[in-house]
């Protein structure tokens, strides 16, 4: 399951991103979107899990997270057009 994080403070890095995603289950990739100019967190990103199940509890429990100051949007991701 993909699924789209926003709201992400600009410290929080992809390890502790995983961290967070990892105790809902098994978390293949972890990726925070930077700025191509200044190598920035653009503050969001994209967390890949195996198991759609345990994609959906992290959905649930980690939306409305804080996380350094700012509560987490997490969502299902929407495919590409």
């Amino acid at each position: 399951m993909n699924i789209y994080v926003s709201n992400i403070a600009f410290q929080v890095t992809e390890n502790e991103l995983q961290s967070r995603f990892a105790e809902y289950g098994n978390v293949e990739s972890v990726k925070i979107i930077t700025d191509r100019d200044t190598g920035r967190s653009r503050g969001f990103g994209f967390v890949e899990m195996s198991d759609d199940n345990a994609g959906g509890a992290a959905v649930e429990g980690l939306n409305g997270l804080d996380l350094k100051g700012r509560p987490l949007v997490v969502k299902k991701a929407l495919p590409r057009k």
